[in-house]
């Protein structure tokens, strides 16, 4: 009796063990279940952008036999060691462009989360993210792989293809966003209801792709932390970015052949980006997020193109300090000019620069802290909510003030609130994003309310250490001197 339960019971047994298999675009994968969720790594959603493919657009995906293993996790793109991201320059490649999907099962339409990773346009990586207590909210999340740095940003004379060039990353993006719109179903995803979301150049990249007409149809709503199109420079139009291509030819003694820099060694590149300068910044880390205007899939200034596009909802937000001022005190001066142009001399006055500094602001910092998070993050999340609200788009509008220790926040401490299990006063962030992604509306539960941001009351919610509060006008009297986005 005991052998021949065993037998009855032994299909039962390989079945409850055997990985989920989903068919894709180019073949089928196997993923893992994890506690409340399955989870799929290293799915291809193009072909390897090496060699010849170097500074394309990306290709479509090519068709591999069997079931793909998807339980490992897939290596960043290619980037330079900057400290914070060590662990992402060793274990990166060229063949970059997978992405990583969790969710609940395999059935049903839930709302979809697909976050695009930080790094200044030059680092970091999207895996890991199956990881989020977001898909326990019932929500499907994923998360990509584009090219970084001068893989994915950089244009070249030797590259222009129909009178544009660059923007590589972002051609990925919208790779992997029509990935989701072809695939997401059989993950138990609903396409119609897909939110991007991003931090920091993640949420440049979704400013970027909610102006770009080459992204239409392939959300219906956005979520940018700390990042907008344009990061309160001036674009760069093709002729300057150009001519970065050419300091990478001067670089490597490639005489401007893009078939030589094609056939160069990976190091030999990264090596070039490193020594890579621009004019207009005050600091060349910034390097990759001067948006440049490429004619194809960012063809005007993302001012232009935002009031193009279509209305859609959106959150948008920075932290109370973000980051140290662009090159230090040295470049104080030089970054003041380049953001508020003619208006420097009233930012000036503001800031009370000419004389002794103040003493630090407990939340805020240093006067230099609080002149690159106005210039950088705050005034510009403002210009991008109220060009959003004047196309008719419900927008929310946050302040993020939390630290775990009490102490002033800091760039991407957000992201463990929002996308973690951390707390703000008690309250858990992650929810308003989850309402979010179900209804286009943060608000829902127990949730304090949020209230909408509008272009005259300008009204916002503040996440500090006890708990969320509103208020309005943001930093008004510095920002109203700027009309950088």
């Amino acid at each position: 009796m005991r052998r021949l339960l065993a037998l009855l019971l032994a299909p039962l047994m390989v079945a409850a063990a055997d990985p989920p298999v989903v068919a894709v675009t180019g073949g089928r994968v196997a993923g893992s279940a994890e506690a409340d969720r399955l989870v799929f790594r290293g799915i291809r959603y193009a072909a390897p952008p090496l060699a010849d493919r170097r500074w394309r657009a990306p290709a479509p995906v090519e068709a591999w036999r069997g079931v793909a293993d998807a339980t490992r996790p897939a290596p960043a793109c290619l980037q330079n060691n900057y400290g914070w991201n060590r662990a992402h320059h060793v274990f990166a490649s060229e063949d970059c462009l997978t992405l990583e999907v969790a969710t609940p099962a395999l059935t049903g339409k839930r709302p979809v989360f697909v976050w695009i990773h930080g790094g200044s346009n030059r680092a970091g990586s999207g895996a890991g993210m199956g990881g989020t207590p977001m898909v326990g909210k019932d929500i499907v999340v994923v998360s990509m792989q584009y090219r970084l740095g001068i893989f994915g940003f950089l244009a070249h004379r030797g590259a222009v293809e129909g009178g544009h060039a660059g923007n590589y990353g972002l051609m990925d993006q919208i790779a992997a966003l029509r990935w989701v719109q072809a695939n997401i179903a059989r993950f138990g995803g609903d396409p119609t209801r897909v939110t991007i979301a991003g931090e920091s150049a993640g949420a440049q990249d979704v400013g970027l792709l909610v102006a770009s007409p080459a992204a239409r149809g392939l959300f219906a709503q956005a979520v940018m932390q700390s990042g907008t199109p344009n990061f309160g420079l001036p674009p760069r139009p093709l002729g300057e970015a150009l001519r970065l291509g050419d300091q990478v030819d001067a670089a490597l003694g490639t005489d401007g052949s893009i078939a030589a820099l094609r056939s160069a060694s990976a190091n030999a590149l990264l090596a070039a980006d490193l020594k890579l300068h621009d004019a207009r910044l005050t600091a060349d880390d910034y390097m990759w997020l001067r948006t440049t205007i490429d004619g194809a899939v960012i063809p005007a200034d993302p001012v232009r193109l935002l009031a193009e596009a279509p209305a859609r909802p959106a959150i948008i937000g920075s932290n109370r300090f973000e980051l140290d001022l662009p090159g230090g005190r040295p470049a104080r001066d030089a970054f003041v000019a380049l953001s508020f142009g003619a208006n420097e001399e009233a930012a000036r006055a503001f800031y009370g620069l000419g004389e002794p500094d103040p003493a630090a602001d407990p939340r805020m910092g240093t006067i230099d802290q609080q002149i690159s998070t106005d210039a950088t993050f705050r005034c510009p999340a403002g210009r991008m909510a109220s060009a959003m609200v004047a196309k008719g788009a419900p927008v929310w509008r946050y302040d993020f003030d939390v630290s775990g220790d009490g102490g002033r926040t800091a760039h991407a401490v957000d992201v463990g609130y929002f996308w973690g299990t951390a707390k703000a006063g008690g309250l858990s962030l992650l929810d308003y994003w989850a309402n979010f992604a179900r209804t286009g509306d943060p608000n829902g539960g127990a949730l304090p309310a949020w209230p909408r941001f509008e272009v005259g009351a300008q009204r916002h919610i503040v996440f500090g250490n006890g708990g969320v509060t509103t208020g309005a006008r943001l930093r008004e009297p510095i920002c109203r001197l700027t009309e950088a986005l």
